[in-house]
């Protein structure tokens, strides 16, 4: 077959920290505006007239079904589930309360994006950027909860293993995603002490304790853009990772969106939404609450996930992935 013409290359830092830069080829056929596209108005509108909750909040009775289901079907995941939960409320309490702590340095003044992108990649995480922190995006249930005075958010992803991930959906995934979480509540700790020594504070957004949805600022800081599937697909592992946002009144530089050739890309492949159980991916972007989205019909995966031990079908297809995006974009220029 005849190969696709060349759009544009993209350069990222490499999966570890020191690895070599990657560089992305994006397809002509694939080209977009860089982000995701918005009506700003609207985003407004929404978060003032019907401001967002959390999906355990307002979907509380299917999550008292499922707990009651789950138990006579995968009585195993259950009790995983509720292991973690134990385990993770102490970092819960810290994370709740990290905005408190104050600074132990007076701050230079200086920009500090660097000193705080590289210790974010020395302790593990591969994907690190910067924004404005948008309100608009926090949780009614969550608005008192979040610090006034943080403007800019550093926008963290941490991978989760390969291999279990692959056996999706499983106790051994399951277990892989645990890991994660509890990694990530370790890592930023040590990530938030060096912002306070730095002479700046910190508020902490997930694990498991959010304040709201992180993949926008994602966007917005050049780390991927929103598949098909309703996650983030990033450079190097597609949406095998797990995201946190620290919020912080240190003086950062922002990254700006990327094109990264994702909504198109998604509109051809379209392997999670034939494979998706629960019929709740959509195949086709619509505008909902001023975002040009595929909008994922997140309450039809709650029986799926219940019966089995989670389910992740989507991100278990996706070739973004499972080899990361270089190669894949190389195959689909290659190929045509």
């Amino acid at each position: 077959m005849a190969r696709r013409r060349f759009g544009h290359a993209i350069t990222r830092p490499g999966r570890k920290h020191g690895d070599d830069p990657v560089e992305i080829p994006v397809a002509r056929d694939l080209e977009k505006p860089p982000g995701e596209l918005r009506r700003e108005q609207e985003i407004t509108f929404y978060a003032r007239e019907y401001p967002l909750e959390s999906f355990a909040l307002e979907q509380s009775a299917s999550v008292e079904w499922a707990d009651g289901i789950r138990r006579d079907v995968s009585p195993e995941t259950q009790e995983l589930y509720e292991e973690f939960q134990d385990d993770m409320m102490p970092e819960i309490e810290w994370i709740r309360g990290s905005g408190n702590l104050e600074p132990t340095a007076e701050p230079s003044g200086e920009d500090v994006s660097q000193s705080i992108r590289d210790k974010a990649r020395e302790l593990g995480y591969s994907e690190v950027g910067f924004t404005r922190f948008d309100r608009r995006y926090v949780y009614k249930a969550r608005q008192d909860d979040v610090r006034r005075g943080l403007p800019n958010a550093i926008c963290l992803a941490l991978e989760q293993e390969h291999s279990a991930t692959q056996t999706l959906p499983s106790i051994e995934a399951e277990e892989a995603q645990g890991a994660t979480y509890r990694r990530q509540a370790e890592l930023v700790k040590d990530l938030v002490a060096h912002i306070n020594a730095l002479g700046y504070r910190a508020q902490v957004s997930g694990p498991t304790w959010q304040f709201g949805p992180m993949i926008p600022m994602f966007v917005d800081a050049g780390l991927g853009q929103l598949g098909v599937n309703g996650q983030l697909l990033s450079p190097h592992f597609g949406s095998r990772a797990r995201l946190q946002i620290i919020i912080t009144d240190a003086r950062v530089t922002y990254d700006r969106p990327v094109d990264y050739g994702i909504p198109k890309f998604c509109e051809i492949c379209q392997v999670c939404f034939m494979r998706c159980p629960g019929r709740a991916i959509q195949g086709q972007r619509l505008w909902y609450r001023g975002v040009e989205k595929a909008k994922l019909i997140a309450k039809r995966c709650r029986p799926v996930m219940t019966r089995y031990s989670g389910c992740g079908v989507c991100m278990k297809t996706c070739p973004i992935q499972k080899y990361g995006m270089k190669p894949v974009m190389e195959h689909y220029i290659e190929t045509g």
